[in-house]
């Protein structure tokens, strides 16, 4: 998930994107609302997080312009409970706020935001508890590594879209290098483990797990 975090206190931000990083988030840290708008006109982010008192603008401003381009985006405001919740925020946080708090937060997020409130996620008897990394289908366990584990969840959480294999790469390997290979072979082990039928190839494109079957045309 890629994440947009608005802070202009150094520690603070060092502190919560760090953290956030090792929890695998992709993490764009930016100081200063003007840089935020920037941002958000290069890439799209999936969740921010935004302080409201920042140096060269007033936070709560930008909060209803988010609301006003971005409707649904999840944002957690990092300061004023009744002003951010008031201007349309998800949650909010009282500085000092605990980092572990912050990260339930955001996971909580992440999952309402990708369609799944439990921390269970199940597709088609395909089944992923994301607290216990626990993988079943049928009920029968399955035992993957850590990066199968990695690409499984990340084609669950984002059942339904197709994710092209750069994007895959890029968040289960952590580089922008042509790992193809080392990518056709994580794949193929969880496709032997977890059987056919779950993860689909769209070819020239990438990978996506449907909630529903696709049926392939006739002839």
């Amino acid at each position: 998930m890629k994440i947009l975090l608005i802070e202009d206190d150094l520690d603070l931000g060092n502190g919560v994107r760090f953290a956030l990083a090792d929890q695998g988030f992709d993490v764009i840290w930016v100081r200063r609302k003007e840089d935020a708008l920037h941002q958000l006109e290069l890439c799209v982010p999936e969740l921010i997080l935004l302080d409201l008192g920042l140096p060269d603008g007033d936070g709560m401003s930008l909060m209803t312009r988010l609301r006003q381009q971005l409707r649904g985006m999840p944002v957690i405001i990092l300061q004023d409970r009744l002003c951010g919740l008031d201007a349309g925020a998800d949650d909010y946080l009282v500085k000092p706020f605990v980092l572990a708090e912050l990260l339930a937060r955001v996971r909580a997020l992440a999952r309402r935001s990708y369609g799944f409130e439990n921390e269970a996620i199940e597709i088609r008897g395909l089944s992923l508890h994301i607290p216990t990394r626990r993988v079943t289908v049928s009920a029968r366990h399955v035992e993957l590594t850590a990066s199968e584990y990695a690409l499984l969840e990340t084609l669950m959480l984002r059942a339904d879209r197709v994710l092209t294999r750069r994007y895959l790469e890029e968040r289960i390997f952590g580089t922008k290098e042509n790992l193809s290979n080392a990518l056709d072979v994580h794949m193929g082990n969880l496709r032997r483990k977890i059987g056919d039928g779950f993860v689909r190839t769209v070819r020239g494109v990438g990978y996506v797990i449907d909630t529903v079957p696709v049926q392939k045309a006739a002839g």
